[in-house]
């Protein structure tokens, strides 16, 4: 074992297709399994507005900031692990003459164009699924029930927001592809959880840590979900008249929205911090969604994990410290 002490560090990363990315003291990196077998690794330059504007780091704030620009950098990153990892060779192997004929007279301006309309359908599903569906269920069982439940409508309407998110991600882990990249996302928390415990960076010290990390982006979901029950309660109590019309209320818990990322993102910071019962009962879902969200990795994997992690950090721990 080494003689580095344990800490908690503020290193994060995401998995990416035959990849993980990772942010730490050095800044961004992704590490990426080339066709040849080869690791790629690549640091790529990011800019934060907090680095701008001290406005955007202050709390709460800096969560709803945190949640876009990892959008944001998830997005281009996977994009970037598709072309190294030779997935855009295969989907170009199986196109079709008009969409080979359509890239080609288009080029890039056509594949942007894709992209957008896929973000926009992306965005108006997780509308349809997350804020509509819920609501629609509510108030037909609220019916059912001759309006008895009325007072209850927040917490009724975020439990089956919860069900619908397990019941999806159970649904999707089911499929070869996704089940590849939580490999990689078991990678990524292993790895992580191996320079916590101040243990060299190899195969094999990596595959005995836990695949479970409390500041995993499910896990902040997963509380995004829990604070939305509260404040859609809150919220049904305070404007019982806008919960009646289906329209008003799925716009303002749109508009609080932002309220559950900044809580939220500030829970996920203060649980990488703390290992107390508050935070092992609020983990706790999170924790076993995981279950669902990493797989446990292969030795080849785990390399593409390590060598991701390694491209981010310094000789010296208290660099990536949790501040």
């Amino acid at each position: 074992m080494s003689d580095k002490k344990t800490h908690k560090t503020s290193v994060g990363g995401q998995a990416l297709i035959e990849g993980v990315m990772m942010q730490g003291p050095k800044g961004v990196a992704t590490a990426v399994r080339k066709p040849d077998g080869d690791i790629c690794v690549e640091h790529h330059e990011v800019k934060h507005l907090k680095d701008k504007n001290k406005f955007w780091g202050f709390p709460l704030i800096r969560g709803i900031v945190g949640f876009f620009e990892s959008m944001m950098l998830g997005y281009k990153m996977l994009m970037y692990s598709a072309e190294v990892s030779g997935m855009e060779d295969i989907e170009d192997a199986e196109m079709n003459k008009f969409e080979k004929w359509i890239t080609d007279k288009l080029g890039d301006k056509f594949m942007t164009l894709i992209m957008g309309i896929a973000t926009v359908l992306g965005f108006a599903l997780a509308f349809l699924i997350f804020f509509y569906l819920p609501v629609l269920a509510f108030n037909r069982l609220n019916v059912w029930a001759d309006g008895s439940l009325a007072p209850w409508q927040g917490t009724i309407e975020g439990v089956i927001k919860i069900i619908i998110f397990v019941v999806y991600i159970a649904l999707v882990s089911r499929m070869n592809d996704i089940k590849r990249t939580f490999m990689y996302h078991g990678a990524e928390h292993k790895s992580i959880a191996c320079y916590e415990a101040g243990l060299e960076l190899n195969v094999e010290n990596v595959k005995k840590c836990s695949r479970f990390h409390p500041r995993c982006g499910t896990s902040f979901i997963f509380v995004m979900l829990i604070l939305s029950i509260v404040l859609s309660t809150l919220l049904s109590k305070i404007f019982p008249a806008i919960a009646e019309v289906r329209v008003l209320w799925m716009f303002l818990k749109i508009a609080f929205l932002p309220v559950v990322m900044g809580l939220g993102y500030e829970f996920i910071k203060y649980a990488g911090r703390h290992d107390n019962l508050f935070v092992k009962i609020v983990s706790a879902p999170g924790l076993w969604m995981q279950r669902l969200t990493t797989k446990e990795p292969t030795d080849d994997i785990i390399e593409v994990g390590i060598e991701s992690l390694k491209a981010v950090i310094t000789d010296n721990p208290e660099d990536d410290e949790i501040k």
